[in-house]
């Protein structure tokens, strides 16, 4: 199915919308149609279905999350700065994109099994960029002795909550936000002197 570009991101920003404020199960087909002022059936013209469209959703975050964060963690500095750009890179993904990183973090296992373990993996992979990078800190000295895979979560959980709270016109910009809790995050980690 060839559908126009313009179209199909349309759909998606609506979806995206409405399944944000709505959740994905509380959202029809009919709802993203008259969102955009067609027809409850004449959305199948554009799209397969509304999985495929949270499928394209959360597939555009993760990506999104992939190519912004990834590249830090392999960066050649040292362990905490390489996980204060983690996470200042993280904040700007959930806070520029923060409707399509809400969907993406909360409405994800409520796709088919199939797409859900695929979405699970690339999760996990995510995880461990930021795994790695405290097992590198620890092995440097520099953190403190931890659960590694714990302390990623905690902090990704962490990260993750601003989706729901973050506003552009708040007291804090998205960076203060990031170096706050990159703050935290550090000195909770850093070896005692």
């Amino acid at each position: 199915m060839t559908v126009e570009p313009n179209r199909r991101q349309q759909i998606e920003d609506v979806a995206s919308t409405l399944f944000r404020e709505r959740g994905y199960a509380g959202t029809s087909v009919r709802d993203i149609a008259q969102a955009l002022n067609l027809q409850g059936g004449s959305l199948y013209a554009h799209v397969a279905s509304k999985e495929d469209v949270l499928w394209s959703i959360v597939i555009r975050a993760a990506d999104h999350f992939n190519a912004l964060v990834g590249p830090l963690a392999t960066a050649d500095v040292p362990p905490a700065e390489r996980l204060r750009t983690m996470i200042r890179a993280h904040v700007a993904v959930v806070t520029g994109m923060q409707r399509d990183a809400a969907v993406f973090l909360h409405e994800w296992r409520l796709l088919s099994p199939d797409r859900r373990a695929a979405l699970a993996a690339r999760r996990d992979a995510y995880e461990g960029l930021f795994r790695k990078v405290i097992a590198d800190g620890i092995d440097a000295k520099v953190f403190r002795l931890v659960d590694a895979r714990l302390t990623a979560m905690a902090l990704l959980s962490s990260l993750n909550g601003i989706a729901t709270w973050y506003r552009p016109d708040g007291s804090l910009t998205a960076e203060e936000i990031a170096d706050q809790h990159a703050d935290l995050f550090l000195h909770a980690l850093e070896t005692p002197r």
